[in-house]
């Protein structure tokens, strides 16, 4: 079986690295030299646009994915109407527009956090007023990581705002008070059967995912999350993993965003529970039986940003696992990520002090 993917970034990488025990063979398709899939199955070095690329890895491939969302849906659609492609262009163009995403989510039951379009300045000084502040301007297509977004914390912050973001869709979305930042990886096969990872609970650092571990039980928010995660997969007819983050608040959980692929706040499953999201959206796409998503014990994984610590000492410490994925340094580049096992919660807090201590020295 040779899959295309569209990407080859760590995700695709992961993915083509799942997929080998399983006999699946990764063909890439990206336009940056040598990314990190490259290391791993065949790239085919072109712009997503390229039909004649496309058209190439719809003759050496069964079966199409992607591994992150900013694809252009039109390149996914020409895909899909040759081979058949996981999760459909139609799901990939809801996740692209932060609009679109938060109306489908008040569609569904689904709540959020207030939000608005802006298209002037008018609109903006209109919107804070209406929604309150503070509150985060952001673009409605392209932001990750913290990027696209600025923030107003009082109606004198609405001009800089617009000078730096103006001229782009804008949605304005306000600032809630919340516990926490959680997340529910989910994955649905064509059949429709579905399961769901435990809770993952993650902590940001400048906008950029710094840790994530399986949070402590709680079966109530658990029961809510995977509801909310049910509706948005079944009104999708979503195929695949994805990832659903979520504000933990007083009155119960509201949405933020969903990403319609494996996510970074799921990379614990790899050592940590009995089958990775990388193994089980391979499951999903090709229709086979979804594997468990229990955990194997305690567990967190920590990414590594701008620099990779040495990997000799990060070994020495019990229970860890390296991922390194082969990118050039870069400040704030996610160049790879560190999961820490143990058999207690005591052992793993300080083995993830031990590597604290290293983060920092790198």
């Amino acid at each position: 079986m040779n899959l295309a993917i569209l990407g080859a970034g760590q995700l695709g990488q992961m993915l083509a690295l799942a997929g080998v025990p399983l006999g699946i063979k990764a063909c890439f398709l990206d336009p940056q030299p040598d990314a990190p899939g490259s290391r791993v199955g065949a790239q085919l070095i072109a712009d997503y646009a390229d039909r004649a690329a496309l058209d190439r890895l719809s003759t050496q491939c069964q079966l199409a994915t992607f591994d992150f969302e900013n694809v252009p849906v039109d390149a996914a659609a020409y895909l899909a109407g040759r081979i058949p492609l996981h999760p459909s262009p139609q799901a990939l163009a809801q996740s692209q527009d932060r609009l679109r995403e938060k109306t489908l989510f008040r569609s569904l039951g689904i709540p959020t956090a207030p939000f608005q379009a802006v298209d002037s300045l008018a609109e903006l000084v209109a919107a804070a007023g209406q929604i309150g502040l503070p509150a985060i301007l952001k673009t409605r297509r392209f932001g990750y990581d913290g990027k696209g977004q600025v923030w107003l914390r009082e109606s004198a912050d609405c001009a800089a705002a617009w000078h730096q973001l103006g001229g782009q869709d804008l949605i304005l979305e306000g600032v809630v008070a919340f516990r926490r930042e959680l997340s529910l990886i989910a994955a649905r096969r064509p059949s429709g059967e579905t399961a769901f990872y435990p809770l993952a609970e993650n902590v940001h650092r400048g906008g950029v995912l710094d840790m994530s571990r399986p949070a402590l039980p709680h079966p109530a928010l658990q029961a809510q999350a995977e509801a909310y995660g049910r509706r948005l997969l079944d009104q999708l007819d979503y195929v695949g993993v994805l990832a659903l983050e979520l504000f933990d608040c007083a009155a119960g959980l509201l949405a933020n965003e969903f990403a319609p692929r494996v996510h970074n706040s799921g990379h614990w499953t790899i050592e940590g529970a009995v089958t990775s999201q990388f193994e089980n959206h391979l499951r999903a796409i090709l229709d086979w039986p979804l594997g468990e998503t229990g955990l194997t014990g305690p567990c967190a994984m920590r990414n590594c940003l701008g620099v990779m610590p040495d990997t000799g000492r990060v070994l020495a410490i019990p229970g860890t696992h390296v991922h390194d994925y082969g990118k050039s340094p870069r400040p704030g580049r996610k160049l790879g990520h560190i999961t820490v096992t143990a058999p207690d919660d005591a052992h793993l807090i300080q083995r993830l002090e031990a590597l604290e201590g290293l983060l920092i020295a790198s």
